[in-house]
């Protein structure tokens, strides 16, 4: 068997009983496989650099509090720019969802929490990328075109921000999958 991420981020044995649960599904590994190539292994990256894709993964992952996956993903890093996004997750952790839905009976959800803005120091185009990413994970229900146009003002394309949020959410069902197995693996 080749080299599937989430068992390596999950320390599952390729022949253990956990990688074999997950091969029952096997079409369900496979595809998630294929979304982490897709996005970390792609052949083209005129609209999100890989460097790009793995510091907002970095973020992402120390978002959820995973050290191990977010080390995965910084170790692609330099280091001046893995230290920076360590930096800015650290400021921006949180504990959400926060949020306001539309006025109706989900209202009394309604959360208030931080929003999140990246340091003045860090380059704009990253800036509003990890800006994105914070609004995804902790406040997807305020999401509105102005948070859109910010990524377009920074110069980020529309296919760049469709990758950009793709790559939040799959980074965000990676972590939970991870965290499953992992929990599954300590019982």
């Amino acid at each position: 068997m080749s080299f599937d991420v989430i068992d390596h981020l999950a320390g599952l044995a390729p022949d253990g009983p956990l990688a074999a649960i997950r091969n029952v599904r096997r079409q369900a590994r496979e595809q998630a496989q294929a979304s982490y190539a897709a996005l970390f292994e792609a052949s083209e990256l005129a609209d999100m650099s890989l460097e790009e894709r793995h510091a907002v993964a970095t973020f992402v992952a120390a978002l959820h509090r995973d050290t191990t996956i977010s080390a995965f993903y910084a170790k692609a890093l330099p280091d001046d720019l893995a230290i920076t996004v360590a930096t800015e997750a650290t400021r921006g952790m949180a504990s959400g969802p926060f949020g306001a839905y539309p006025a109706g009976p989900l209202s009394a959800e309604d959360t208030t929490g931080p929003v999140y803005t990246a340091s003045p120091g860090v380059a704009p185009r990253l800036a509003a990328a990890l800006n994105h990413a914070h609004m995804l994970v902790f406040h997807l229900r305020d999401s509105s075109p102005a948070h859109l146009q910010a990524l377009l003002d920074a110069g980020w394309s529309t296919t760049g921000i469709v990758t950009l949020s793709q790559l939040v959410a799959f980074l965000s069902f990676q972590i939970r999958v991870v965290h499953g197995l992992r929990t599954l693996a300590g019982a």
